[in-house]
């Protein structure tokens, strides 16, 4: 049936739908996170791994994010500036910071809505082993598709430039 007739949804529309729902989600994640602990998905997401981690590195923040050192350092300052983490000098090696996480950043992570890529995640790891493998390989055809499987990306599902407002050259999550 082509889309001119009358009658069910086709293929084409019924993907739209499925991409706009998933757009729409994320959307609605992020205004939901801004209005209960006043974060962005990224910012939410370094507190989480500094947290789950005892304290990290700016290092291990950037590798684990898969972002530049120069976006953590952003996020980190803006988390700082809100007493959410604080630096601490590494006991070990002068050369390296610790990010730990303050009382008021862990009432943030109590009050925090359940992140949408948790939720992904849960149902992901759900799925037959052959299921994975079907789905990232259709999700990778459709950022192909829509000419974006090489823009720089992190497994922080938030809406907007993943690349934030940057300088020519530096990748980066919106902060």
């Amino acid at each position: 049936m082509t889309a001119m007739t009358e009658g069910p949804i086709d293929r084409t529309d019924e993907s739209l739908i499925a991409l706009r729902r998933i757009l729409r989600a994320t959307e609605l994640y992020s205004r939901d996170l801004a209005q209960a602990a006043g974060l962005t998905p990224a910012q939410l997401r370094v507190l989480q791994i500094v947290d789950q981690k005892g304290g990290a590195t700016p290092k291990v923040l950037a590798t684990q994010m898969g972002v530049s050192q120069a976006t953590v350092t952003a996020l980190v300052d803006k988390l700082v500036r809100r007493d959410m983490v604080h630096r601490r000098p590494s006991q070990t090696d002068r050369r390296q910071t610790n990010i730990e996480v303050t009382a008021t950043g862990r009432e943030t992570l109590d009050r925090a809505p359940d992140a949408l890529q948790q939720r992904y995640v849960r149902e992901f790891e759900k799925l037959a082993d052959w299921e994975q493998a079907q789905l990232v390989s259709s999700l990778e055809r459709v950022a192909a598709m829509l000419d974006a499987h090489r823009i720089d990306a992190s497994p922080v599902l938030t809406t907007g430039d993943i690349q934030g407002a940057r300088k020519a050259g530096q990748g980066g999550v919106p902060q």
